[in-house]
């Protein structure tokens, strides 16, 4: 397992935040699954029926949206978790065909709406430390770029560098590709998401790798308070 753990001043930041991790070895990552993609067809009919009539008010007051809302008002971002369960449901759009241990990920944000990150294990270089954002930190973004950070984030930082931010999402070096073999999940929850929302966001990813990757070995499945 990787080491992995939390700095004071990010439990000093986020009084009452939480993250999940669940990491795996093991891992198959197949051009495509039939079985997720089953799994994607329910989902999306079961979510358009449970917030069938919805505007964006209600989907705001939902407990976990509330949390993120509030997060991300404090930096004058909007939550994009909201954006993406809105085209599913009211623009009838279907789940991405990414890869199946992106969308094993992507499909239980959509259902339990908590910010999570998948990680190439083997990109990553410890130790991994769960921290906050300082003025001057800059992330080199998936596409290449780098954007500097807004001081006060919640972020995962690797021995070369930050690998992740609630904000600004994930680096260039350690997202999940067709090889990885090993892979870390970590479910972001800022103060206001219950415990249970999170634990719940764990256990949907590994019960949707189980699909398409039945060997493989859940090496951590973890949660941390602040």
């Amino acid at each position: 397992m990787l080491v992995i753990s939390t700095v004071n001043e990010w439990r000093v930041a986020h009084p009452g935040a939480s993250l999940g991790l669940l990491e795996l070895s093991g891992v198959e990552n197949p051009h495509s699954s039939p079985e997720l993609d089953k799994r994607k067809r329910e989902l999306e009919a079961r979510l358009r029926e449970h917030y069938q009539g919805f505007t964006r008010q209600d989907f705001l007051s939902l407990p976990v949206m509330s949390a993120y809302e509030r997060y991300y008002k404090r930096f004058d971002k909007t939550y994009h978790v909201l954006l993406q369960v809105e085209s599913i449901v009211l623009k009838g759009r279907n789940l991405p065909n990414v890869s199946p241990l992106v969308d094993a990920n992507f499909m239980a944000e959509v259902d339990t709406l908590v910010l999570t990150a998948g990680h190439d294990v083997a990109r990553l270089l410890e130790p991994v430390l769960m921290d906050v954002s300082r003025a001057g930190d800059q992330i080199t973004r998936m596409d290449g770029t780098s954007k500097a950070i807004r001081a006060g984030d919640m972020i995962m930082r690797d021995a070369q560098g930050i690998s992740c931010t609630i904000l600004y999402g994930q680096d260039n070096r350690s997202p999940i590709s067709a090889q990885t073999s090993k892979v870390l999940y970590v479910a972001y929850a800022p103060a206001g998401v219950p415990l249970e929302s999170v634990e719940t966001q764990v256990r949907m990813i590994a019960d949707n790798i189980r699909l398409f990757s039945p060997n493989s070995i859940v090496e951590r499945h973890q949660l941390l308070s602040a």
